[in-house]
């Protein structure tokens, strides 16, 4: 993948960025749990102008390549991309009768948040700016990886919730991504 160029704009400040569950919790196991993350997304990028360069949902996190606007604050948006999501996966653990991982959440919550009950998500998200071509390629290339170093998948294309099919099979029906390389 090496062999990609960066074609951005030199007004578009993309960052990598990483959202982790607390006390990595394996969450993201079955079809509903990632498809709340992409819908959240889905949702971010057409009411809050959020683009996104890559991602990669794993089990306990998720990376992205993203950038906000001036009208739409990108720590704005993933507070509130954090906070949506937070109260649906309650839910669909509730659902799911996941009675032990709500109460990891809910722990957790008791030691390290004022004003939730469960917490679902380490604060923060470690913003990285990626201010070159050569920053980027790294950055898309480490999360397009990620499954295939975790030994998830063969390929990364084989990665269902990743870009890398975006980039390589030109599949866009989980999440569609701005396309910059």
């Amino acid at each position: 993948m090496s062999h990609w160029k960066i074609v951005t704009g030199k007004d578009d400040e993309f960052y990598f960025l990483t959202a982790t569950v607390v006390n990595w919790t394996y969450l993201f196991t079955s079809y509903p749990y990632f498809e709340l993350i992409a819908e959240s997304l889905r949702f971010c990028q057409k009411e809050k102008e959020l683009r996104i360069a890559a991602y990669v949902i794993m089990p306990n996190h998720l990376h992205l390549i993203c950038s906000g606007t001036s009208r739409h604050q990108l720590s704005d948006t993933l507070r509130d991309f954090k906070q949506f999501t937070a109260k649906g996966i309650i839910k669909q653990l509730r659902d799911d009768h996941r009675d032990t991982v709500l109460q990891t959440f809910k722990t957790t919550s008791t030691v390290h948040s004022r004003n939730s009950e469960y917490k679902i998500w380490v604060d923060g998200n470690h913003p990285i700016l990626l201010d070159t071509g050569e920053k980027f390629l790294q950055k898309l290339n480490y999360l397009h990886d990620n499954p295939v170093r975790k030994g998830y998948v063969d390929k990364p294309e084989y990665w269902q919730y990743s870009s890398a099919r975006n980039y390589i099979l030109g599949d866009h029906s989980i999440l569609k991504v701005d396309i910059l390389i």
